[in-house]
C-alpha cells in the first residue's frame, strides 16, 4: 500500500497456473517472449543490447568447435574488460604526485560534467520542463541508494535514504530495478509501497494495490503481511537452469580467496571485488568451465562482478517499458519516467528513458565514464538530495504532477 499521496491500484485477477512456474501474460509481455522463443528450444542467439556483453550466448554448434584456443581468448577477453572496469588498488598507490593526480581527475570530471551535467544543479530547469507531466521513479539500489561496500551482504542503505525514498513514493511510482533477487533487496529497503524488479528486471514483484491502472498479469501472492502481491517473471523457465550453474559456481570458486557467488533468482553474480588481481585469470576461467556447459546463458560485467543470466530479449530496460505498460501510461504523451543508476546494465533503461520517453537518464558518478546518460549525481548522498528536492516540488505543486 502507499501512502495518502499515492494512488489506488486496480490489478485484474488471473488464475494462477496449478504447478505455480509459469506466469500469465499479458499481449506485451506474450510478444516479448515470443521474440526470445529460439531460447526455450535450447537454440542460443546473440542478443543486442545497449549494455555492454562480455560474452555473448555460444550456440550448441559454435561451442563443439570451440577449441582450447578459442576458450583462452573468451577468457582474455573478460579479463580485459574486468581490469579495464575495475582498475585495482595497487596500481592507484602506484600514482608518486598525488596532489597533481588529484587535480588531473577533477579537471576530468569537469570536463565531463560539462557534457552530463548535475540533476542538482539545474533541478529547477528540470521541473519547469516536467511541470504538468506524470512523473515515474526509477532507482538501482547498489551504489545508487546504498554505498558500494567490500561485501555485498553488507550493503545497507541509511535510515534517512529509506525515509527520502519512503516520502517520495508516497507521491510519485516508484520502483527498484536491481541485479539482486527482489526479495533481497526488500530485506534492504524495507517498504512495501514500492515495486521491485530483481534479477535484471526479470523478477518483478509489487503491491496489488498502489497505482492507479495497473492491470498486472502474473502470479498472485501474499506479503509476509498477507498483503496481495503480483508477481512477474519473464525468465521463469530458466530458474532450475540458474540454480545448476549457482551451485557449480560455488564448487568452481570456492578455492579463490575473495571470490563469492551470489544467486540472484535468475542470474548469478560472482563478485570478485576481493579477490586479487592475479587470481582474476583463474576466476574467469572457472566461470567459463562452468558457462560453457550452457549455451542458452550470457555473462556480462557490472562493478566488480560477472554475471551469469539468461539469454532473452529481456533487461532494466524492458522493465521500465513493462511498469510504464502495466501502469497504462506506456503510450502517453504526459509522463516524465526519471531513471537513476551507476551501473553498466543501468545503460539499457537510460537508453529507454531517452530514446522512448523523452525522460531523465541519471547517472551516480564520482568520476568520469561513458554513459547513455544525460544527467548525473556524485554519490548516493546527493540522490537522497535530489529525492528530497523532488518531494518538496511535488508537495508544492500537486503530487505525481510538478
Amino acid at each position: 500500500m502507499v501512502g495518502e499521496g499515492g494512488m489506488s491500484l486496480r490489478s485484474k485477477q488471473r488464475a494462477a497456473p496449478s504447478d505455480g512456474s509459469h506466469l500469465q501474460f499479458s499481449q506485451y509481455s506474450a510478444s516479448v517472449m515470443a521474440s526470445s522463443s529460439a531460447l526455450y528450444s535450447y537454440r542460443s542467439e546473440v542478443i543486442p543490447s545497449t549494455s555492454p556483453v562480455v560474452s555473448a550466448s555460444i550456440s550448441v554448434t559454435s561451442l563443439r568447435k570451440t577449441s582450447q584456443r578459442g576458450e583462452h581468448g573468451r577468457v582474455s577477453g573478460w579479463l580485459e574488460t574486468m581490469k579495464a572496469a575495475s582498475p585495482p588498488r595497487s596500481a592507484r598507490s602506484k600514482v608518486g604526485d598525488l596532489f597533481r593526480s588529484k587535480q588531473l581527475l577533477e579537471a576530468q570530471y569537469m570536463e565531463w560534467a560539462t557534457k552530463h551535467p548535475s540533476a542538482l544543479a539545474i533541478f529547477d530547469k528540470l521541473m519547469e520542463v516536467a511541470k504538468g507531466k506524470q512523473i515515474v521513479l526509477f532507482l538501482d539500489y547498489d551504489g545508487t541508494l546504498a554505498p558500494i561496500v567490500e561485501d555485498p551482504d553488507e550493503a545497507y542503505m541509511s535510515d534517512a535514504m529509506r525515509a527520502a525514498v519512503k516520502k517520495v513514493a508516497t507521491l510519485i511510482p516508484t520502483a527498484i530495478i536491481s541485479g539482486r533477487r527482489s526479495d533481497k533487496v526488500y530485506e534492504f529497503v524495507q517498504l512495501p509501497e514500492l515495486f521491485y524488479a530483481g534479477s535484471h528486471g526479470m523478477d518483478i514483484v509489487g503491491p496489488a494495490d498502489g497505482f492507479t491502472g495497473l492491470e498486472a498479469d502474473g502470479l498472485r501472492s501474499r506479503d509476509e503481511k498477507r498483503k496481495e502481491a503480483v508477481c512477474y517473471q519473464p525468465a521463469s523457465e530458466f530458474l532450475p537452469m540458474i540454480n545448476e550453474v549457482y551451485k557449480a559456481l560455488e564448487e568452481h570458486a570456492k578455492n579463490i580467496l575473495g571470490a563469492k557467488v551470489e544467486h540472484n533468482k535468475f542470474c548469478a553474480t560472482v563478485h570478485f571485488r576481493r579477490v586479487e588481481e592475479e587470481n582474476w585469470q583463474l576466476l574467469a576461467q572457472e566461470v567459463q568451465r562452468v558457462v560453457k556447459r550452457y549455451p542458452n546463458l550470457c555473462v556480462t560485467q557490472g562493478r566488480k562482478v560477472l554475471e551469469i543470466r539468461p539469454s532473452i530479449q529481456w533487461d532494466k530496460g524492458k522493465a521500465v517499458n513493462y511498469f510504464l505498460q502495466t501502469l497504462d501510461l506506456g503510450n502517453c504523451n504526459n509522463i516524465l519516467p526519471v531513471y537513476i543508476g551507476d551501473d553498466r546494465t543501468d545503460e539499457d533503461a537510460f537508453h529507454v528513458v531517452n530514446q522512448k520517453h523523452n525522460g531523465y537518464s541519471i547517472l551516480v558518478s564520482s568520476a568520469p565514464k561513458a554513459t547513455s546518460a544525460t544527467y548525473s549525481l556524485n554519490n548516493p548522498s546527493e540522490v537522497m538530495e535530489f529525492l528530497l528536492r523532488l518531494v518538496k516540488r511535488c508537495q508544492t505543486f500537486g503530487e505525481a504532477r510538478v
